[in-house]
């Protein structure tokens, strides 16, 4: 075993170890899926930055831009920047104050106990393609710092991932983003020293950028529906995930929460702004490179000492444990919490934290099989973006800020939503299916909820 390879082995033990030994403070079910609602603003911040920027921004937008300047970014890191911001603006409040346990409880005190295991089956994919993403990464990570096949790196980084996972819930996954978060930004930084030297200097650096790659919108090389479509996924299909939502209904107050989110989200955009610095300049330091998803691992091995690449190893192996915990943890939240614990009655609070760690195990091997067949970890976080989102957002928009709608309403919103974007998607293989979702989602359930309310009118005036 080469030396890199056990310098990530030995931080990856360490990170076993946090989440082990918090893991024993967990004794009911809010402890184990939201910390015991008490995070403050330094751990809220860190844990909406580490959970967000994940595989996807270090491997996945790196390797977008590299292939198609700025605008192969417009998820990652300005689209989900926007949707954390946007978060705290104008969503964290609302949702603290309902007091909610997992987002799909929403769709239930909102609407009915139909709409939220409905809403569930949508939500939890998401969750699960995002954890898939990270897995890839994290395999491709071991594969470029060892002898491993990409397959079997993946193997082993599914097999980490689901135990750290298991063991850790929410409160040990808040403490180990704040190392993480700190580990990833001191580990991006010192490749951005590293790579901006090798190459005469930052003026010289920046004059090396084609102007051509600078075009954030693509330049009007693409119709204006399908640029809408690229920033629409990210932003209003990412805005209400388990994931983030979590985060803010775990903070103690409604005034952490919405903090949390701006300066998470403001930390996000920076720190995001060096893998796209290289992935803008990698095209001049490793022109044609066979694989765009591998550029800051080889920058790094080319450019850094071995402690410093090591360092820089352990910062992505921080940015997708981070995420990926939070990924599987959402998804067992939202299938024990909302739909398995009401079939089973009774259960006790150590056997509701049975259940969601069951949960983790099995949505972890389902990720690990979605990562093994993947085209890559961009397309994986832009497919769990699109999946359901904008039927997901169309609803908890009008439910949380309207009276409009009913259950059926709400219903008729994620099916025909979700029918559309699949046809969309795969079947027409429109150019813009989320936009199609987002429209028809949006008809559907105001036309249902104008049936609703001449129904209860009527009903209203034969009782008189």
């Amino acid at each position: 075993m080469n030396i890199v390879l056990l310098g990530i082995v030995a931080y990856i033990l360490v990170q076993l170890l946090i989440g082990m030994l918090v893991s024993r403070h967990i004794s009911s079910e809010d402890d184990y899926l939201l910390a015991g609602r008490r995070l403050g603003l330094k751990l809220g911040t860190f844990t909406v930055f580490a959970t967000w920027f994940g595989a996807e921004t270090c491997i996945g937008a790196a390797g977008s831009i590299y292939q198609s300047g700025l605008s192969g970014g417009s998820a990652d890191p300005f689209g989900y920047a926007a949707c954390l911001l946007l978060m705290g603006l104008f969503f964290a409040v609302p949702l603290w104050r309902r007091k909610l346990t997992t987002l799909a409880d929403l769709f239930r005190i909102r609407y009915s106990p139909k709409v939220e295991r409905l809403a569930v089956l949508m939500l939890a994919p998401t969750s699960i393609m995002w954890a898939a993403a990270q897995i890839r990464a994290f395999g491709q990570v071991i594969s470029a710092s060892s002898d491993f096949e990409v397959e079997i790196a993946i193997t082993i980084a599914a097999t980490v991932v689901i135990i750290y996972t298991v063991y850790g819930g929410l409160f040990a996954d808040v403490i180990t983003d704040l190392i993480q978060g700190i580990a990833l930004i001191v580990g991006l930084a010192v490749l951005f020293y590293a790579v901006t030297k090798a190459n005469g200097g930052l003026a010289e650096s920046f004059g090396a950028i084609e102007p051509s790659r600078l075009r954030l919108f693509g330049g009007g090389e693409k119709p204006l529906l399908e640029v809408i479509e690229t920033w629409a996924i990210p932003i209003t299909g990412s805005l209400f995930a388990q994931e983030l939502c979590a985060r803010i209904l775990a903070s103690r107050s409604h005034h952490v929460a919405r903090a949390s989110c701006l300066a998470g989200g403001g930390l996000y955009l920076l720190a995001g702004s060096i893998p796209v610095f290289i992935g803008l300049l990698g095209v001049h330091l490793l022109p044609e490179l066979e694989n765009p998803e591998q550029i800051l691992p080889r920058l790094a091995q080319e450019h850094l000492s071995t402690f410093a690449y090591v360092l820089f190893a352990g910062a992505l192996i921080s940015a997708i444990l981070s995420t990926v915990d939070s990924a599987l943890l959402a998804a067992s939240a939202l299938v024990s919490h909302n739909l398995v614990i009401p079939l089973a009655g009774n259960v006790s609070e150590s056997g509701k934290v049975r259940i969601a760690r069951t949960g983790v195990l099995i949505f972890g091997i389902v990720a690990y099989v979605l990562a093994l067949y993947a085209e890559g970890v961009y397309a994986l976080v832009e497919e769990a973006s699109a999946f359901g989102g904008a039927p997901i957002f169309v609803v908890i928009l009008l439910g949380l800020f309207t009276r409009i709608g009913q259950a059926k309403s709400a219903a008729a919103a994620l099916v025909v939503g979700m029918t559309v974007w699949l046809i969309g998607s795969y079947a027409l293989e429109l150019a813009t299916p989320y936009l199609a979702s987002l429209a028809a989602s949006l008809i559907a359930y105001l036309s249902v909820a104008v049936w609703e309310n001449r129904t209860l009118n009527t009903a209203a005036e034969a009782s008189t």
